[in-house]
């Protein structure tokens, strides 16, 4: 393959994906970006990068309800612009952020609709990881000290916001398998498990 390898792996939270995503970069000695996507932003936009954190996979309801399914397509907003520091247009920022990642070497990007900014390239592989409620509370209560329901009660706000996020600014719909080349359930399989699955559909795509 000419072109960069890019894995871009989408995750509930507590599915453990984001572990997942980890892994399979230190196996196949890929790059690895995830919050220092915010910080590269940052540098590049010259906003502080606590407003990309504060908008990090999160849209306003407000926003959400008045423009779902809409396409994001907007001009650049200029540093004179009032819209300068808008949430869309710190995505756009971020995009370019991925968008330059893709093309500097094979790399594992987490979240923040990569396969989505990155839909026209070759070379992409696109992950969903998922897992059922249960295994979830389970993770993030050996995590932190939460009670079940208030596990149960995060996951669920978490997922929503992240359903939302990408809705806003893709039109699609997150959890859908259409959007993805492997959604794996890390319920069924342990993480060394899905890590081998992928590794396996890459070989399958390419020679690495």
């Amino acid at each position: 393959m000419a072109d960069n390898i890019v894995i871009t792996v989408a995750r509930e939270y507590g599915s453990g994906g984001r572990t997942v995503a980890r892994m399979i970069a230190d196996k196949l000695g890929f790059h690895y970006y995830d919050s220092e996507i915010l910080r590269l932003a940052s540098d590049e936009s010259g906003i502080n990068e606590a407003l990309f954190a504060k908008a990090d996979e999160t849209v306003k309801r407000s926003i959400f309800d008045k423009l779902a399914n809409k396409k994001f397509k907007d001009k650049w907003a200029s540093p004179e612009s009032s819209k300068f520091t808008s949430n869309d247009n710190l995505f756009k920022f971020q995009s370019k952020i991925i968008e330059q990642l893709a093309t500097k070497g094979n790399c594992v990007i987490v979240g923040r609709c990569a396969d989505y900014v990155l839909k026209d390239r070759k070379n992409v592989i696109k992950v969903f990881v998922h897992a059922p409620l249960e295994d979830k509370i389970d993770r993030i209560l050996d995590l932190s000290p939460l009670s079940e329901d208030e596990a149960k009660n995060q996951i669920k706000e978490i997922d929503k916001h992240r359903a939302e996020y990408y809705e806003y600014y893709t039109g699609n719909k997150w959890d859908c398998a259409a959007n993805y080349d492997i959604c794996i359930n890390t319920g069924k399989l342990s993480f060394d498990e899905c890590c081998e699955l992928i590794m396996n559909y890459i070989k399958i795509r390419a020679e690495i």
